[in-house]
């Protein structure tokens, strides 16, 4: 039997999506969730945190796309659970398509929501006085670095969709990857932390990639930051994927 990646791969994620479409509270839900704590941060706690001249929806713009990114992939381990327990996996094991492309339908879904709600939550951000005088380059180098972010978190999330023994326990992969951008540069200065903490979110990946992203927006030089940005989502994309990998073959054998 002969297989045709990309057409099953796009077959698949047509289906998936279909799903989604379906279930549009799924990114309702993805974007409720940031855009309430960047109302909450912006009109409630910013004018507390001093964040020299950048104007604070400003500054905490690059966490929210993350914790949004964070929100979004959850669901991807979900979805993958539900097909789990509906037996289609083995369905599809009697046809005569790549075995991996079940997997790639997930994510390709996972980063097309998830692109769905940085639209809209950058948009709220914009009715909410974010601004930006950055160039074109500099948004695509902001969009390559959201999409390496959300492929790797996708890829984590399988891992969890193809092990989780309950539902909670597939969305459950979500709260700590929520939890990291509270522990950074994302909603106040580092060097207000103690010791340990500030170490902690100094060398986490959130900070690098959030200060990059900051950086670009803002249109300062990004330094030695954006290639430890690069190397946390390059490393963690191919870290995932190939135990996601390993975890599925196993799981069909």
């Amino acid at each position: 039997m002969t297989t045709n990646f990309l057409g099953d791969a796009g077959a698949l994620t047509v289906r998936t999506l279909r799903h989604v479409t379906r279930s549009p509270d799924t990114i309702i839900t993805t974007v409720i969730t940031p855009v309430a704590m960047m109302l909450m941060f912006v009109y409630v706690f910013g004018g507390a945190i001093d964040t020299g001249s950048t104007r604070y929806v400003n500054y905490m713009l690059p966490g929210i796309l993350l914790i949004t990114v964070a929100s979004g992939v959850a669901y991807t381990a979900f979805r993958l659970f539900m097909d789990l327990q509906t037996g289609i996996f083995e369905r599809f094991q009697s046809m005569p398509i790549a075995r991996s492309s079940v997997l790639w339908a997930h994510v390709v879904t996972s980063l097309v929501a998830n692109l769905i709600a940085l639209v809209v939550v950058t948009g709220i951000a914009l009715l909410m006085g974010f601004r930006s005088g950055a160039g074109l380059l500099n948004w695509l180098a902001v969009a390559g670095i959201v999409v390496l972010f959300t492929l790797a978190l996708t890829w984590l999330a399988v891992i969890p969709g193809l092990t989780a023994s309950s539902v909670e326990g597939a969305g459950a992969f979500g709260y700590p990857l929520l939890f990291l951008p509270f522990v950074s540069s994302a909603f106040v200065p580092t060097q207000t932390m103690p010791g340990p903490v500030r170490w902690f979110a100094e060398n986490q990946p959130v900070t690098s990639i959030v200060d990059t992203i900051r950086n670009l927006f803002a249109q300062q030089p990004v330094g030695h930051g954006v290639w430890t940005a690069l190397a946390w989502c390059i490393g963690l994309l191919v870290v995932a994927y190939v135990l996601a990998m390993v975890i599925y073959r196993r799981k069909i054998a």
